[in-house]
């Protein structure tokens, strides 16, 4: 039975435009599918051994591309009969028009399938559902092929970085069970092999669509767990280097920290001696104690030569840079008790220097003689040149004579 068509019958012209779009259409759309059969995004899902969100789209989508074939099949039938039966006059009549038009415009394409009900749809239906099916497949391959095309290879990279540095590392101690970096060097290992494995089985697990975009493919691999084990890598890569580092300097370092520790003990040992000092030359002062030497950190510094005779500089770099900052800030704290030690000794300088200042300046005004200075002079060099030195006393007899000199200088005014 010829097709029937209840709506208006074209005109010549409407049909040879009619064929010429459908041509274009049913080329297009061959075009698309033998695309899809050479996409090697395609040919990898079909040789992959699946797994997850991957293996269940694939699973639907190896159903769909036959089915996307047969439909194609039927256009193409469709439009032969078409293109044969308008080849068969150059002036159609009104019923070739008709039957044209049927053929063209109306729902007659038979479809059926294992999985579906047989029905019969247009040209324009048809082409929107095959549309509409490439593009899930499409979206798919596309996908996967973009997540194998990115991920794989960075991280084969990543994982060749990942060996060269496991193999320097070890040579200077930094290994898993002794090292956090060589811990962390076996866990991104561990990462980079399980995320490898993934990707391969589960490619979509790593895509993330472009929510604003309908185009199949539309979106980019997910690289948030490459990126981490990259920075995790990084940062392995610098305590590696900072290893190398104390390798090549710990020598100059242990001998600048025995520098600055024997520094430490001079200062100490001096301080210690000045409070002996003090305590003898003066009286009724609260001088501070004076703690004894370093004796854990010269014990820490010889575990730290020990470390480098023998090569452990995973557990040298760590204790090096913690020993010069506690030898530096030792030395700076035996400084500190030197300062504070010493402080009585130069308050009696101090005061000592200026009852000679004073005396020099009466001397120069010829009343150094003066029977009040020489008395005040006198107790105030006792008590400063006495030990133990009385401070307080000394310091107001050194007053007493200030105020003297001063009345006996100061200018009369004659009466």
């Amino acid at each position: 039975m010829a097709p029937e068509s209840t709506g208006k019958v074209l005109s010549r012209e409407e049909v040879d435009r009619t064929l010429a779009r459908l041509g274009a259409e049913h080329e297009a759309i061959e075009c698309s599918l033998l695309a899809l059969q050479d996409h090697a995004g395609r040919r990898l899902l079909e040789g992959a051994d699946l797994s997850g969100v991957t293996r269940e789209r694939w699973e639907r989508a190896e159903r769909l591309v036959p089915l996307l074939w047969s439909h194609f099949d039927v256009l193409t039938e469709a439009l032969h009969d078409a293109r044969q039966l308008r080849a068969r006059s150059r002036y159609p009549g009104e019923d070739e028009l008709r039957r044209l038009t049927a053929l063209l415009d109306g729902a007659h394409l038979r479809l059926s399938g294992e999985d579906e009900p047989a029905e019969s749809v247009g040209w324009q239906e048809l082409v929107a559902r095959m549309n509409a099916g490439y593009a899930s497949v499409l979206d798919i391959v596309a996908a996967a092929d973009a997540v194998w095309s990115a991920l794989p290879a960075r991280i084969d990279l990543l994982s060749a970085e990942l060996r060269r540095l496991s193999t320097l590392a070890h040579s200077v101690g930094v290994r898993p069970g002794e090292h956090p970096a060589g811990d962390e060097l076996q866990e991104v290992t561990e990462e980079l092999t399980t995320l490898r494995a993934e990707v391969i089985a589960d490619p979509l697990t790593f895509w993330i669509p472009d929510g604003g975009s309908s185009a199949p493919g539309g979106g980019r691999p997910d690289t948030a767990r490459y990126d981490r084990a990259a920075r995790a890598l990084d940062d392995i890569r610098r305590e590696v280097d900072a290893v190398i580092g104390v390798r090549k300097d710990a020598e100059e370092r242990l001998i600048r920290l025995r520098d600055v520790l024997s520094r430490a003990d001079r200062t100490l040992a001096e301080a210690r001696t000045a409070r002996g000092e003090v305590l003898a030359k003066i009286a009724a002062s609260e001088v501070p104690a004076v703690s004894g030497p370093p004796s854990l950190l010269h014990e820490e510094l010889a575990t730290a030569a020990d470390y480098r005779r023998r090569a452990q500089w995973h557990r040298l770099s760590p204790l090096l840079e913690r020993l010069e900052v506690r030898a530096e800030e030792e030395l700076e704290r035996a400084r500190a008790s030197l300062s504070a030690v010493t402080v009585p000794l130069a308050v009696r300088a101090q005061l000592r220097g200026l009852l000679d200042a004073c005396r020099a300046r009466a001397s120069r005004c010829g009343k150094a003689e003066e029977p009040l200075l020489v008395e005040r002079y006198d107790a105030a060099r006792r008590l400063l040149w006495t030990a133990p030195c009385d401070l307080r006393a000394a310091e107001h007899a050194v007053l007493r004579y200030q105020e003297a000199a001063a009345e006996v200088l100061m200018p009369r005014s004659d009466s």
